[in-house]
């Protein structure tokens, strides 16, 4: 399964020699949706408003009532889908192309178990408010990151070591979080178990907008290290040629990769498969394996705010939003599985 993971390019695109009139009209189109996807989550709702006026609020008009619903009530959840699932994609075409394997994501890689451990400690033995198990999960994550990549690097960053040692600690901080949720007491195993299934439904605009923030801080880093994401695409041997120092560089992506999902997390909690499925999305969009950033981040951020979107109003009883991308992305993964079995043996 190696061989055909995503390449991943620049963050405006491809390299300048290498654009493609398709990839602008795939971005354009997902940019649409996006739009669409937001203006019809703004509206619905047990307050109805109608599109139209959805419009006229994000342009400064509407009635007051109006204004209250789509600006104070919904805009910070959208907001957050459309940021975090951008983050969440990106994240997952870092990994993806340093690793060069398609299963290759943060979810896969141990982040998101060790960011639920962090958050499981805070809440079961300190009873910690909201800053404190955000706090909690960020370090979590980062510690399992940092694990995972001393446990990998002995013998020099390969993707398939990465990978494996990745799986082990998930599984291990899987065994862990169990354990620790059946010792709990009831409140603390429902506040736990609520915070793991990723949820946008305590996001408010004191949260939202930090975090949109740091996100994009980290894709301008991002950015100014496409030159590293371009030589790696040559292959290690053909970068060292270059003068890249590998490790280096890869260990900088990584810094940005778990950046990218460590804020989301915090958040809203870990929320599966969107960094393991949206550069797959994009990549079959531009039929090719160069993999423009901004339609994996604009890919990211329709099926996350898709997914939310689904998980409010297609049952009577609002579902966290983890719920919704966990059935789609594994029905995903299986059928990526097949394809790759069926590519193979072809």
């Amino acid at each position: 399964m190696r061989a055909q993971a995503p390449v991943v390019s620049r963050m405006g695109g491809t390299r300048r020699r290498a654009i493609r009139p398709r990839a602008v009209v795939v971005c354009g189109l997902l940019a649409a949706a996006v739009l669409l996807v937001c203006v019809v989550a703004l509206g619905v709702g047990d307050i109805s408003v109608s599109p139209g006026e959805v419009v006229s609020v994000l342009l400064g008009g509407g009635e007051r009532t109006d204004r209250l619903v789509v600006i104070e009530w919904r805009l910070p959840r959208v907001l957050a889908a459309v940021v975090f699932g951008a983050a969440l994609a990106v994240s997952g075409a870092i990994f993806q192309s340093l690793t060069r394997n398609p299963l290759a994501s943060p979810d896969i890689l141990g982040f998101s178990a060790g960011s639920h451990t962090g958050a499981l400690i805070v809440i079961i033995l300190f009873s910690g408010g909201y800053a404190e198990v955000a706090s909690g999960a960020l370090a979590g994550g980062l510690l399992s990151a940092v694990g995972v990549y001393l446990l990998s690097v002995r013998t020099g960053l390969q993707g398939f070591r990465l990978i494996v040692v990745g799986i082990a600690l998930a599984s291990t901080l899987g065994a862990v979080n169990t354990w620790m949720l059946l010792r709990a007491d009831r409140d603390a195993a429902m506040t736990a178990t609520a915070w793991g299934t990723g949820t946008l439904s305590t996001v408010t605009w004191d949260r939202v907008v930090p975090a949109t923030v740091l996100i994009v801080v980290v894709l301008i880093v991002l950015r100014l290290l496409a030159p590293l994401l371009s030589h790696l695409e040559l292959g290690d041997d053909a970068a060292r040629a270059l003068g890249l120092r590998v490790e280096s560089a890869k260990l900088a992506l990584i810094v940005v990769g778990v950046a990218l999902i460590a804020v989301p997390t915090a958040i809203s909690g870990p929320i599966a498969f969107v960094a393991l499925a949206a550069p797959h999305i994009a990549r079959l969009l531009l039929r090719g394996r160069a993999l423009v950033l901004t339609a994996t981040a604009l890919t990211g951020s329709l099926v996350l705010a898709t997914a939310d979107l689904t998980a409010q109003h297609l049952w009577r009883t609002p579902l966290p939003v983890g719920v919704a991308t966990v059935v789609l992305g594994g029905a995903y993964l299986v059928w990526l599985l097949l394809y790759e079995i069926r590519r193979t043996r072809s």
